[in-house]
Formats: C-alpha cells, structure tokens, sequence
C-alpha cells in the first residue's frame, strides 16, 4: 500500500487487551510517519499521544473464560463472535448500502486476514505507523479508559497469562514425564554422590577398622555394620546375631568379630567415632531413600512408558526420555537417531575426523547389547533401536496403556539373539503385532468387564473386530495351506527329479562295468 494513501486515509487501530478489546482512531499522521526522537517522546507523553491518537470504544470480556476462549482465538488467528459484533458495531461503513472499505491496523497477519474474510467493509492494514501506534496504545492504555481502577489492569494480564499458559499446557496427571526426567537425574546424581560419601566413610572408619572394607564390599552394608559395630574394642560374641540381620551370614559375621579382634588399626576417641557414626547414617538415609526412588521410577515408567520400560528396562527407558526432553520427543526420532540417542559428542568427533561412527548411545545399557557378541553389537543394537522406536510411539499415542506390545517387541529381540547364534528364523514384524493387538485387545475388554462399564455400546464393533479377525486367520489359514500345497508338490518333484537321477547313474556304472569286462 502507498505511503500516501495510508497516512492521508482515515485509520483505526484494534488492541486486544486482557480486560477487552479496544477500538483506536489516527488523528494526526505527520509525527507517526517520522521517525525521529520526537516521535519517542510523543509516543511516552499521554498528553501528547493524546492528541495523536483518539480513544472510540471498548467491550469489556464479560467472564475469565471469555476472555480465553477470545485470547486463543487470537492466537489461532480466528475472529471471535465477540470481536466481530464488535467491530460491526463501532466501523463506519458495516451498513447494507456498500461503501468505501475502512482501514484496520492490526498486529497479526493471521487475525488480519480472518477480520478480511469475514469483514467485507474492513480492509486490514500492518505497519511501522501500526506497530508504533500500538506501543503507544499498550503503555498508555490504562489511562484511556477512566473506569479502571489502578493495578485492576495488570491483575488482569496476569491472570489471564496463568489461564492461557494452563490452557496450552496440555497437563495429564497420571502421564507427566516430567517426573521420570527428574527422578533419573536425580538417581544420577545420588549414585555419585553415594559413591562419594561411601568411600569417605570407608576412608574414616579404615583407620580405626582396616580389615572390614574386605570382608565386607558393599557400601550399604558397610555403612551398617559401622554404625552397629562403632568401636571394635566393645566387639564380642554378644553382637554377632545383629551383624547376622545386616549381612544375611553366620560365617561373614564371625570373620568380622574375629578381625576386629586383631585388627591393626588405631585407637579412637568416643567424639570422633560418633561424627563417624552420623555420617554414616547419613549414607544409610540415602541408600534408602536411593531405593525408595528407583521403586518410584519404576511405577511411573509402567504407568507412563509401559511398552518401553518392558523392552528396555526403566533406567535406560528414562534416560532416553530425559535425553529426548519428553516421550513425545522420544517417539518423534527415528530409529537412527534413538540409536546413538547420548553419544552426539562421539558422533561429530567422527564425523569431523572421518572416522568409524558410534554404533550405540544410551542403549548400550541394555542387556540385550551386553549379551551379544561383539561382531553382532552393532547389528543388534539398531534392531533394538528400531524396537525402542516402536514401543515409544505406542506408548506416546495410545489412549490405553498396555505392556504386551513391549512384551512381544521384547521377544522379537531375544529372537533376533538366537538368530545371531544359532541362525534359527525369527518371526516376522506383522505377525508379531497382530498378535499383540489381539491380545491388548481382550486385555482391554476384561478391565470393561471388571470395573462394571457398559459393554453393550460396544459389543457392535467387538463382533465386527472378531469377525476381521476371524477373516484374516482364515486368509492366513488359506494362505498357509496354498504354500503347504506348494511345499508337497515341490517336494514330490523333487523326489521324482532324485530317482531319475539315480537310475541314470545306474545305468551309467552298469555300462562302464560292461566296457570294462
């Protein structure tokens, strides 16, 4: 649009604000279009942006609610019935006699393009002149309209921020995998800081009981026994069934008794021994509540990543969601990227130096990788990829959380081992799915049943589904005795092929005896 025509045509600016919209008409044009610090100054001063621009109408949102569905619209690039009455009622020109279209300055494109289409008299206009008018509109905008009180627009901004952030946030409770990201970095971190805390105290009480880290390695243990224990010198027969409860062995216990009894270490003091006691019930609390967390992580992966978790496991199942940054992520990648999914930095430095790429990343964890052999590592470990692909999707989409997909993806892989092996023929891909289908099917069904739901709406289409079932086994049963049918013919021609064979080598060797004789 020219330059002229825009400024010397009448203009209207809409702002859509938290309380309402607002309608704007252009006084004056001359400061808009220069672009000079007069303008700023005019632009930060009501009393002169006053007179630049003229406050026409406001409809308030009649609910929070309202407000919303009307802010989603807007982010949707939708016209609201609201806005629309709105417009109608305040533009000049919405009348049935047709008239020269009046000019909107708005901010979005997509909403602009919405008021065009449904608007005939509107015609929608984006621009520095618009943008600057509405900065001026947005700082200012509580003192055009004299019926807000102070801070009553800013509650109301803030307010509706909180709903349409809720609103976008698409938040299930039983299925956050948030909480899976969280709890695996914080398992990460407690195993380390474990580690570290453990070997502390085994360092501290060593002085004092040297022979202990060997008879007993465990650190939960350890730290156990020393807070039981404290002082080897008060070590006796009369203690041997408490370490018995710690260790789960007679004979451990006796060997402790006995090598606190010629222990080479120091004496200590009763203070420094009980700030080692402390620390080690502090490692104690940790310990458990480290277990505590890994039985939490493993409830949420079966409720959240079910199939997933039966694959793989839920540690590497949760490390590779927190590595995606959400399930949804997850089932986005494709198998390729699942499969080096932690080992970006390898991958680059490869790719960079032109050599050997990573074959695995954070599924390098898995059993599966660990029980192959070293020539198959690779092979299996994008055959496991391609699962792990597989049962994220399943698990991100599916309305009903079942674990027999994971189960029978799980089977395909031990297969797919034995095949490494042994060279026996795995099954293939669709049988396998159709029949976890079939059976997460019934397994929905019996929960109906179970939890009292009406099963009469849905009788019709379980018929209809056993019926599709019923076609296809009998399409494969069909189908398996067409190829059973092949097999016996081939191998009748076969046999047929094998006599005539021999009989010629018969005859063969009987004329070689007759020339020979």
């Amino acid at each position: 649009m020219d330059r002229e025509y825009l400024y010397n045509s009448v203009l209207y600016v809409l702002y859509e604000s938290a309380s309402g919209y607002a309608l704007f008409e252009r006084i004056e044009s001359e400061e808009i279009a220069d672009e000079s610090p007069e303008l700023q100054r005019s632009i930060q001063d009501f009393g002169r942006f006053s007179r630049i621009v003229k406050f026409k109408s406001f409809v308030p949102f009649v609910s929070a609610e309202s407000a919303l569905e009307n802010v989603n619209a807007i982010s949707e690039g939708l016209v609201h019935d609201v806005l629309k009455n709105f417009l109608e009622l305040n533009l000049p020109g919405g009348g049935k006699k047709k008239s020269k279209k009046v000019e909107l300055g708005v901010t979005d494109e997509k909403l602009g393009g919405a008021i065009n289409d449904s608007l005939e008299h509107v015609a929608c206009v984006k621009s520095k002149a618009v943008a600057e008018l509405t900065r001026g509109i947005r700082l200012h905008f509580a003192k055009f309209i004299k019926e807000f009180k102070e801070g009553d627009y800013e509650k109301a901004q803030l307010g509706l921020g909180h709903s349409y952030s809720r609103s976008k946030v698409k938040f299930n409770v039983n299925r956050a995998d948030n909480m899976i990201i969280q709890t695996i970095n914080l398992l990460d971190t407690l195993n380390k800081d474990l580690n570290t805390f453990s070997m502390r105290c085994k360092e501290w009480y060593s002085w004092h009981f040297p022979e202990l880290v060997k008879v007993v390695p465990d650190n939960f243990q350890f730290a156990r026994v020393v807070k039981f224990l404290k002082n080897k010198a008060e070590a006796d027969e009369s203690k041997i069934p408490g370490l018995v409860d710690i260790t789960q062995d007679e004979a451990k216990a006796k060997e402790i008794i006995d090598a606190a009894k010629a222990s080479m270490g120091t004496d200590i003091s009763d203070l420094d021994m009980l700030n080692i006691e402390k620390f080690a019930d502090r490692v104690i609390h940790l310990s458990t509540y480290q277990q505590q967390l890994q039985e939490y992580l493993s409830k949420k992966m079966h409720v959240i990543a079910p199939n997933l978790s039966e694959l793989v496991g839920e540690h590497v199942g949760a490390r590779l969601i927190s590595h995606a940054g959400s399930l949804t992520n997850l089932a986005k990648y494709p198998a390729s990227t699942v499969q080096i999914l932690g080992a970006e930095k390898a991958l680059f430095r490869a790719l960079k130096t032109r050599g050997n790429t990573p074959k695995y990343g954070l599924i390098f964890h898995s059993s599966f990788i660990g029980r192959a052999a070293a020539k198959n590592k690779g092979r299996i470990s994008r055959y496991l990829a391609n699962k792990c692909s597989i049962a994220s999707r399943i698990d991100a989409f599916s309305d009903v959380p079942t674990t027999k997909f994971g189960q029978k993806l799980n089977a395909q892989v031990e297969e797919r081992l034995k095949f490494y092996d042994t060279g026996a023929l795995p099954r293939k891909n669709v049988d396998v799915m159709k029949e976890a289908l079939s059976e997460a099917l019934t397994e929905a069904d019996q929960k109906q049943r179970e939890d009292g739901m009406d099963v009469v709406s849905t009788t019709a289409e379980s018929t209809d589904k056993k019926r599709k079932r019923k076609a296809a086994e009998k399409d494969d049963s069909d189908s398996d005795e067409e190829e059973s049918k092949k097999d016996k013919k081939k191998s009748k021609k076969a046999k047929k092929s094998k006599k005539e064979e021999e009989k010629k080598k018969s005859k063969k060797d009987k004329k070689k005896k007759k020339s020979k004789h």
